[in-house]
């Protein structure tokens, strides 16, 4: 019944835009006042420098891996066998199924349910639609989730005027938001812009995208 049940809901959200996802319910049941900023735009109402900009930061081979990055994993697993700080290996598909439908807990329970949520959304949405979630859901600020709302708190329009230069600046955000924060951008951010704008050239511009957007 709930292998049933999970796949409807990944069936649905293929269609509908998620009300919610598990990442935020997780914040507001753990912080008191807790205020949620979410508001979903369709990928073509925002700009194509925005998917380009976080597949250039936090997963270069997304369009072409099965959800997962096998070689990024194994370096992961070899780096963490002695360092104390310990290296993440997740792509963006990993990500999507974390933040929208799991709470962010830890557990090898958890992480099997991740990776069965990727092998889903994979299979049930494709590339497009992964990428049209994910940058909707993404926590980018205290309460902030999505790019529409970190575009219209940060630099007050809406996500489909960004430009590169503001797209490469939201991704260096990621994977710690909180820290690093959009509203008062760090010297390391600024630096980190310039290598995420190089590396969307490198993978090809704006054109790789250019089905989505037709």
């Amino acid at each position: 019944m709930s292998v049933l049940l999970s796949v409807g809901v990944v069936v649905l959200y293929k269609y509908v835009a998620p009300p919610i996802s598990g990442m935020m319910v997780y914040k507001w049941w753990e912080q008191e006042n807790y205020s949620i900023d979410y508001r979903w735009k369709s990928i073509q109402e925002i700009d194509s420098s925005v998917p380009l900009a976080f597949m250039a930061s936090e997963d270069q081979k997304f369009l072409n891996h099965n959800g997962f990055d096998i070689v990024a994993i194994r370096k992961a697993i070899e780096t963490n066998k002695d360092s104390k700080k310990k290296r993440g290996a997740s792509t963006i598909s990993q990500q999507v199924a974390k933040n929208v439908f799991l709470l962010p807990t830890k557990s090898y329970f958890r992480k099997g349910l991740e990776v069965y949520f990727t092998f889903l959304i994979e299979f049930v949405w494709g590339k497009e639609r992964i990428m049209e979630v994910y940058i909707n859901v993404v926590e980018l600020g205290e309460g902030v989730y999505g790019i529409e709302a970190a575009s219209q708190n940060y630099f007050k329009k809406s996500a489909s005027k960004l430009g590169r230069i503001e797209a490469a600046l939201v991704a260096t955000s990621l994977p710690n938001p909180l820290f690093y924060s959009l509203a008062e951008p760090k010297a390391y951010m600024q630096k980190r812009k310039l290598w995420v704008l190089r590396q969307m050239n490198n993978l090809g511009g704006e054109g790789i995208l250019s089905e989505w957007y037709e």
